[in-house]
């Protein structure tokens, strides 16, 4: 059974996500960041589900904080705030965050993204990855999750290492936002959010890309989507 760590100041919030995933999932919860720093390193979760707005240590610390943490670097992280413009779910992503939701919130639009969530993790442990893998001027460890240009190395969150290393396995291939949600975050056909493909997209070609708004690696295909160039 996955181990699912909640962590929100609004107890009623809180309560209400740990009854709904208890039927399948251990689940714990947690009032405060800190409080989650010292269960996570405890339990070693599968998935946290992470609010923003907590008083002291706020979540975007607490996720930075995970992702620098060795053994929790590569959990997956749900952010579920009530934080919904554009530039924080940037900000959140940047962070280290895998998917990001916002309150209110409808019950089942969380339980599909934990179980996609938890579904992909669980297929990414069980494949076997090569060391390394390239594609033109990029090269991409598997085992550091650091993508090296040829000008620079640059360390990528869990997602992004997903999102490149799967894109770098196909390249020329166009991916639609909706094939990247199937394919890398196990979504169903038509059920996620083109939002969460373009805003790691975005933050991928921030940390690659010599120039950002005119990309050499991650090109756009209008009207198709995406595709790593080979050359």
């Amino acid at each position: 059974m996955s181990h699912i760590l909640v962590v929100d100041d609004e107890e009623d919030v809180a309560q209400t996500i740990e009854h709904a995933l208890r039927r399948d999932y251990q689940v714990w919860v947690v009032y405060s960041a800190i409080e989650a720093l010292k269960m996570a390193r405890r339990i070693n979760p599968d998935l946290i589900i992470l609010d923003i707005l907590m008083p002291g240590m706020d979540g975007l610390e607490a996720c930075r904080e995970f992702r620098r943490d060795p053994m929790l670097r590569s959990v997956p992280i749900l952010f579920l705030t009530a934080l919904g413009r554009v530039e924080d779910k940037i900000e959140g992503f940047e962070a280290g965050a895998d998917d990001y939701l916002t309150k209110p919130f409808d019950i089942r639009e969380l339980m599909l993204r934990v179980k996609a969530i938890l579904r992909r993790s669980k297929v990414e442990t069980q494949e076997s990855k090569p060391l390394q893998i390239s594609v033109g001027s990029l090269t991409l460890d598997c085992r550091t999750y650091q993508v090296d240009t040829g000008e620079r190395k640059v360390l990528l969150t869990p997602v992004e290492f997903d999102l490149l290393y799967h894109m770098m396995s196909h390249p020329n291939d166009i991916f639609s936002s909706d094939r990247l949600l199937q394919e890398v975050w196990d979504y169903p056909s038509d059920t996620g959010s083109p939002d969460l493909v373009r805003m790691h997209i975005k933050n991928l070609r921030r940390k690659i890309e010599p120039d950002s708004s005119n990309p050499r690696f991650i090109l756009t295909i209008p009207r198709h989507g995406y595709t790593i160039a080979s050359e």
